[in-house]
């Protein structure tokens, strides 16, 4: 559940770091936010199917 809660928070700061007024690269962030927004749909439904999204367990 860390990895879904982690990678939900970074895609929030993503998009406030594409949303400021000082984004440079816009176009590539935007391609950036696609992949982020895929990564964290897979895990948030491997979270709630697979019960744990952490891969690396000790």
């Amino acid at each position: 559940m860390n990895r879904t809660l982690l990678t939900t928070l970074m895609f929030a700061f993503l998009v406030l770091f594409i949303t400021s007024p000082f984004a440079a690269l816009g176009s590539l962030m935007l391609v950036l936010l696609a992949g982020a927004f895929l990564f964290l749909v897979g895990n948030v439904f491997q979270a709630l199917v697979g019960g744990n999204a952490d891969t690396n367990q000790s």
